[in-house]
């Protein structure tokens, strides 16, 4: 079944996007395709459509369907053995409690939300630089980035501080890689470098693929002055990435907002559901089975009575008017339901309810889940999926650099076939290194890093007298690398490295 979306747009007569077109500093021009703004949205409801569409989603609970079948019974003068409110004030609190706790995490996503619309970044703006939120940046808008900023919008990069116009990002919140991503400009547009005049004279136009959820693939073609220039992935910045080791880049927004790679990836917000959740449906429908076959019984049994012995008893238990002994069992089945409703208990969707919202406040208290290097406690989200975090079965490792961290610490290594780093004793045994023992000392060097341990003095000792192949050992391992210095103050220099942790 298709979307009411697909339907809407087919009425408005909005056909899917095949091609995209675009030209930088225009507008006007741009406005014409109605592409998206820049805004996302994360939050599930609304003002308007909070009250409906979370009764929806409550609804979908069997539980709370049965008390309301009740409710609807009990209402029914015919058949209604118990005051109609004994069953719509228990499902009116349920119902609050839940809406309450739902309308709380929608507020943090609306929070969350207008907290990233409402970044500010850098655009072209007839011919000057502006400070402009987040939100208001549209598709064609020359975007200046500065190091350490996160990237706003899907960018065509145009040029960077760095040597051939290349820029370092890190593309953690996208694919989890901690390690720093290259991406290179074209020459054509490297040339603008940081000139601001040339920029606001600058008319290039784009030609790409529709927007799509494909984070490692990006067709195109730019055109300048009547020449085009191949496009791919390399040449563009995705929202989500953060700049680093990179004082300045220009970039040219291609998608914003719902139409990035990010955004496409994420998907519409659902309405989940746990396993307690699907399985607190399943033990209703079995309850209710169990409910409605003892009500036959019940109203098969309360037949044969009037049957054989009802008649007796019509001064006590007089009899309405044309009512058959059929229908009267049909009653009574009915009443029995309303009289044995508390079978199915509802008090247990409340004492879920307040166990998962004791469990968040649980989870932000909890120290052992408190990072200090970042000043970064955990943080529960949402309060409806917390017992999913105890059902994992499975962990998939991709490579040792998820687990590790990235962090490389020099622990042993081989030099013309003789290994380094182990101990042994006199007999020639492997001896396990404790904290306890001796190290290194490096204090005679003023580079050595203090934090760096090292128990293999041999080694060391190597290289002192002179050792040629530990010295041309050293020598490929401190220049095969991808580390470029960065002078940020005058004689003070800082590694810049496609690695966060060397």
């Amino acid at each position: 079944m298709k979307p009411l979306t697909y339907y809407w747009n087919s009425l408005r007569g909005n056909k899917k996007e095949k091609e995209r077109l675009l030209r930088a500093n225009d507008r006007s021009f741009n406005l014409s395709f109605h592409y998206a703004k820049n805004e996302i949205k994360t939050s599930k409801y609304n003002i308007i459509t909070f009250l409906p569409l979370n009764l929806y989603v409550q609804f979908t609970r069997l539980a709370n369907v049965y008390f309301l079948l009740l409710l609807i019974l009990q209402l029914i003068p015919e058949i209604s053995s118990l005051p109609w409110f004994t069953t719509a004030v228990p499902l009116v609190i349920v119902l609050s409690i839940t809406g309450v706790k739902d309308a709380n995490d929608d507020i943090n996503r609306h929070k969350s939300d207008r907290q990233v619309n409402n970044r500010t970044v850098e655009v072209l703006v007839d011919g000057k630089l502006k400070e402009e939120r987040w939100k208001n940046v549209q598709v064609g808008d020359i975007l200046k980035l500065q190091n350490n900023h996160f990237v706003p919008a899907d960018l065509l990069l145009l040029s960077s501080s760095e040597p051939l116009n290349l820029v370092y990002v890190e593309t953690a919140d996208l694919d989890g890689e901690t390690n720093l991503k290259v991406k290179q400009a074209l020459t054509v547009t490297g040339e603008l470098g940081n000139d601001i005049e040339a920029y606001s004279t600058f008319t290039g136009e784009v030609k790409c693929e529709h927007p799509n959820n494909r984070l490692d693939k990006f067709k195109g073609t730019l055109t300048v002055k009547g020449q085009t220039h191949g496009l791919d992935n390399d040449k563009v910045l995705l929202r989500g990435c953060t700049l680093r080791n990179t004082e300045w880049c220009f970039g040219l927004v291609i998608f914003g907002g719902p139409d990035t790679k990010l955004m496409q990836n994420s998907g519409q917000s659902k309405f989940k559901r746990t396993r307690i959740d699907r399985m607190m449906n399943i033990l209703v429908l079995c309850i209710c089975g169990f409910l409605v076959t003892i009500c036959v019984i019940l109203s098969i049994g309360n037949s044969i009575w009037e049957t054989n012995e009802g008649s007796a008893f019509t001064v006590f238990l007089p009899h309405l008017p044309d009512i058959s002994v059929e229908l009267s069992s049909f009653f009574i089945f009915w009443s029995y339901i309303i009289v044995l409703n508390t079978v199915v208990p509802i008090s247990l969707y409340v004492s879920v309810e307040i166990i998962r919202l004791g469990n968040s406040f649980f989870i932000d208290w909890d120290r052992k889940m408190y990072y200090p290097k970042k000043d970064t406690p955990a943080q529960a989200r949402t309060t409806t999926l917390n017992e999913e975090l105890g059902q994992i079965k499975y962990i998939f490792s991709d490579k040792t650099g998820t687990l590790t961290q990235n962090i490389m610490t020099f622990k042993k290594c081989s030099i013309n076939g003789k290994p380094y780093g182990e101990l042994y004793d006199f007999s020639g045994h492997k001896v396990k290194i404790l904290e306890k023992m001796e190290r290194v000392d490096f204090s005679w060097n003023k580079l050595a890093d203090p934090k760096f341990i090292f128990h293999d003095h041999s080694l060391v000792e190597t290289v002192r007298e002179g050792n040629s192949e530990a010295h041309a050992f050293f020598r490929l391992l401190a220049l095969c690398h991808t580390v470029m210095p960065e002078e940020k103050k005058e004689g003070k220099t800082l590694p810049k490295t496609l690695f966060k942790n060397i």
